[in-house]
């Protein structure tokens, strides 16, 4: 067969549907492919040309697709093997002069979908179907992408074992679920079966063949079903056609396995279709006149009746189904719907998926194909002009060098990237390499990046960080890693001081030592003393140098006020007459919240819990419960500090309880949980953290409570919930 006959069927195609202009320049990008192909085989030593002709004539005729995508579908090849050539800028400069710029960009893009180093992971596969979709600038190269996909898997038979599985699983997982948002079911069902076909041989041949065995009966049974129904739609006058659809093979297969039943259990085998031709006027009408005959001679099943015809779906979709008990008890499944109603769902317009919202300003991947699926009801020519230049998903998708893919907002950094792959790697994270360049850990990542992250063992987050760390995970890490330093170098600061103080031997108390080193350095807080201390950012040998200048009387009056402040912070309990009880204990009341008094967050305590006050340096009382992590050494060390406190009977406010939950990660247990507290207990949630991880929920759940008992009601009804393991209260 030679070259000018090899593709007749793309020509007459084309001279079908397009201009003669258009099917003129289609068989010029032929001879030009031709040209450049030269030499290139398949698998089965076919010449690779065979390949984009059979994908141009689908794009042609099963998705209707103009002239512009069917040229880039036969030059698509030509420009990804020439992508590492030197002489890739003039080739896509000659393409883009004799065939067009959409047509340049869409070969481009196709290109750029073919280097997505994909990778067999069922935990990652949406992430990069939504790759592939971000990487689909015009919308016609995702539709293109599906052709091509479809095109390989009519002929794998041709490819080596190793490389069907892992095309079927490709297609399976990733191609046929776009396939489905975008409403081509007829594609969608082509790519699930053939790869079924190569990934279970052997249930694939079983279902077959008992779709074959059945096939006769199957057909007596719909004839003798429509039988009555048929009569009287003929005397009622009612223009009508009626279409049987058998399940596709996949889909059996995944009830069989989801439902644990034999063939002879799926019992939506089939659907009938009866769809009416009459004016847009009288389309309900009809539809309910059709579904009036069809319960008069069998019995609906009122729980399977789904009426889309008076509120249709979101997306456009309009049908009347109802489910109808036939002879022996068999379930028969009938659509009904007029030619427009049908004409849209076959088209693509009414995918059965529920669209998420706006994010961030941009739209979902979800929402991209949506817009793209509606856009095809129209003139699919029109599509790049009508259609935003690429889902704005506000997202982007990078590779570890292993390639696993990563998804991160757009503006993420190589830091970003580190701690997303570990809390580790983050703080130990000290560069990188983007595409094997060397870049610092302020590199703004992009869509397709391959990113290694560069370590060295004494590095530690800093606080400028937080000034180009974008995630949400990386932030949070960097701060909580900041305060342990903070905490740490605190512990060290007190430890250390306290020690020089003793070896000093200075005539002072460590108290008015640190009362007048806090306003010496014009700090808030003994903490922020012992801070800069821990982390040498205050020298000791100044710190003496200072203290004795003080006692030697040349800050006399400097050390007058700190012994004051300290005598200040010891009275302060009894500068309000109402504050003690007969026994002597601060009462705990609506003061709390003023400056006098503060809730320790080591401990968070609520109303009913045994506190104690502790008599800090600059701050006032603080209250802390009797059984605070730092209650031993508080006593142990500071007891002069130490006050006994107790609430008032009746205080009013609210206070911030901590709950740590376990729980099973099943459908509907975060709402069940949420209900519980919200709705049941009318308690106020401040914030969530759960995480699911091992089929368990995890996390934190911070609830307003007016007491403590309240926490103990709360924790017995989160108990009673079915499916929660553990709930108990925390400290934070």
């Amino acid at each position: 067969m030679t070259e000018l006959t090899r593709y007749d069927r793309l020509r007459r195609l084309a001279r079908e549907n397009f201009p003669q202009e258009s099917a003129r320049l289609l068989d010029e990008a032929l001879e030009y492919a031709a040209r450049r192909l030269d030499g290139q085989l398949r698998y089965d030593g076919t010449p690779l040309l065979d390949h984009d002709a059979a994908v141009a004539a689908i794009v042609v005729a099963e998705i209707g697709l103009g002239s512009d995508p069917t040229i880039a579908s036969v030059l698509h090849d030509v420009v990804r093997l020439a992508r590492s050539g030197e002489d890739f800028c003039a080739l896509t400069a000659e393409i883009g002069e004799r065939f067009g710029k959409e047509v340049l960009g869409i070969t481009l893009g196709l290109s750029n979908i073919s280097e997505i180093p994909l990778k067999i992971s069922r935990e990652q596969a949406e992430n990069f179907r939504d790759l592939i979709v971000s990487y689909s600038e015009d919308p016609r190269v995702i539709l293109i992408k599906l052709a091509d996909r479809l095109e390989v898997m009519r002929s794998l038979e041709m490819f080596p074992p190793q490389k069907r599985r892992r095309k079927s699983w490709e297609s399976l997982n990733l191609y046929a679920q776009i396939a489905h948002k975008l409403g081509l079911y007829n594609l969608k069902s082509e790519l699930e079966d053939t790869a079924l076909r190569y990934l279970e041989p052997r249930d694939y041949a079983h279902i077959v063949e008992r779709l074959a065995e059945t096939e006769a009966e199957r057909q007596r049974f719909i004839r003798s079903f429509l039988e009555p129904i048929l009569e009287r739609l003929d005397r009622s006058g009612i223009s009508y056609h009626v279409k049987s659809r058998t399940k596709s093979i996949f889909s059996i297969w995944n009830k069989m396995r989801r439902q644990k039943v034999p063939f002879e259990g799926v019992y939506d085998i089939f659907a009938i279709r009866i769809i009416v031709d009459c004016p847009p006027e009288l389309e309900k009408q009809q539809c309910w006149t059709v579904y009036s005959i069809v319960t008069d001679f069998y019995t609906p099943n009122p729980e399977r009746m789904r009426d889309w015809i008076s509120i249709p779906k979101s997306n456009g979709y309009e049908s009347l189904h109802t489910t109808v008990s036939a002879k022996g008890g068999r379930w028969v499944e009938i659509q009904i719907r007029s030619e427009r109603m049908d004409e849209v769902a076959e088209r693509g317009i009414a995918a059965h998926w529920r669209y998420k919202g706006v994010n961030q300003g941009g739209q979902t991947s979800e929402m991209w194909l949506q817009r793209l699926r509606e856009l095809m009801e129209d003139t699919p020519r029109a599509l790049a002009e009508r259609f935003d230049a690429k889902p704005a998903t506000g997202e982007i998708f990078v590779f570890t060098p292993n390639g696993d893919l990563r998804k991160l907002p757009e503006g993420a950094t190589v830091l970003d990237f580190a701690f997303d792959i570990h809390t580790n790697l983050g703080a130990t994270c000290s560069g990188g390499k983007v595409n094997h360049r060397a870049v610092s850990i302020r590199e703004v990542l992009h869509n397709g990046d391959i990113v290694e992250i560069l370590t060295q063992k004494n590095q530690t987050p800093k606080a400028d960080w937080l000034g180009f760390a974008v995630t949400p995970k990386a932030r949070t890490k960097i701060r909580a890693m900041l305060r342990e330093d903070e905490a740490r170098s605190g512990r060290l600061g007190r430890e250390e001081l306290e020690r020089k103080l003793r070896n000093w031997k200075l005539a002072t108390t460590v108290d008015e030592a640190v009362a007048y080193l806090v306003k010496h350095y014009r700090l808030r807080t003994g903490t922020e003393l012992y801070v800069q201390i821990g982390s040498q950012r205050i020298d000791l040998a100044a710190v003496k140098e200072t203290l004795v200048r003080w006692l030697s009387g040349e800050a006399e009056e400097e050390r007058r006020a700190a012994a004051a402040e300290v005598e200040r912070s010891k009275s302060r309990a009894a500068s309000r007459p109402e504050a003690r009880g007969a026994n002597d204990a601060l009462i705990i009341d609506e003061g709390i919240h003023h400056i006098d008094y503060k809730l320790a967050r080591c401990c968070n305590p609520i109303n009913g819990d045994d506190v104690f006050g502790f008599v800090t340096i600059n701050s006032g009382i603080t209250i802390h419960r009797s059984d605070c992590p730092n209650a031993q050494r508080l006593r142990e060390n500071y007891p002069y500090r130490v006050i006994e406190a107790r609430w008032r009977e009746r205080t009013d406010g609210a206070f911030r309880a901590s709950i740590r939950i376990t729980a099973d990660d099943t459908t509907g247990m975060v709402n069940r949980i949420t209900e519980v507290i919200s709705r049941d207990l009318k308690l106020s949630i401040r914030s969530m953290n759960l995480t699911s991880a091992g089929g368990c929920i995890t996390g934190l759940i911070h609830v307003e409570v007016p007491a403590a008992a309240v926490v103990d009601t709360l924790i017995h009804s989160v108990m009673r919930i079915k499916g929660v393991q553990k709930a108990y209260r925390v400290n934070n």
